[in-house]
């Protein structure tokens, strides 16, 4: 039985280069997603979100292996949104609106995703109110890998914000998107790797491009 492993099949989406932004146009692609929002550091909401995807992942993974279809679990992503964008450069985190998400495989039917979501409520308890399986639409981004800290991204993404996409004509398509590579709970933090990804759209005469 092959194993599908996105990050080795898909490596452009999931190996930018450090350093430097690069564009790239990210095809439509399911995801497991919980919604929340506050600091991720403090909020139990988004531990509890977390749990939630892996435990799900994990059980959509075995029911479809059993059935001759394997692939391994894909890393954690979110997608971050703030009412000001500079939040984001200024770590002001209680400002935050997040989606965390796992990526699965194509074609999970309703009765699957209903029999992992039960499965993981009987450890879990309670499902999370927007636990669902949704299409992720992005298209063209720009994406870098930031190596380090989380809270050192802040002058990375200002570069990008207020440099080049002011240069090259863009403006924000969707929310900021992170891909963690590294688990945090194993790896130092200056060692982190995370896929930093910025969805965008050219600019419309006359219009602010923070807008």
């Amino acid at each position: 039985m092959d194993k599908i492993d996105f990050k080795k099949r898909d490596r452009a989406l999931y190996l930018p280069p450090a350093g430097r932004f690069v564009t790239v146009d990210v095809p439509p692609l399911p995801y497991l997603m919980v919604d929340g929002h506050g600091d991720p550091n403090t909020a139990p909401a988004y531990v509890q979100a977390v749990q939630w995807l892996y435990a799900v992942s994990y059980a959509l993974k075995f029911a479809l292996k059993s059935g001759g279809q394997d692939y391994v679990v894909p890393p954690l992503e979110a997608l971050w949104t703030a009412e000001d964008p500079s939040s984001f450069v200024a770590r002001r985190k209680d400002e935050w609106r997040w989606t965390v998400m796992i990526r699965t495989p194509d074609g999970i039917s309703p009765a699957q995703l209903e029999a992992a979501i039960a499965k993981s409520a009987k450890k879990l308890g309670e499902v999370p109110p927007s636990l669902r399986h949704e299409i992720l639409a992005e298209g063209p981004s720009l994406q870098t890998l930031h190596v380090g800290a989380y809270d050192d991204e802040g002058p990375t993404l200002a570069h990008l914000h207020d440099e080049l996409m002011p240069a090259l004509g863009y403006t924000f398509a969707g929310p900021h998107h992170e891909i963690y590579l590294s688990d945090p709970r194993r790896t130092d933090a200056a060692r982190l790797k995370t896929v930093l990804r910025q969805p965008v759209r050219p600019i419309e005469p006359d219009e602010d491009s923070h807008t």
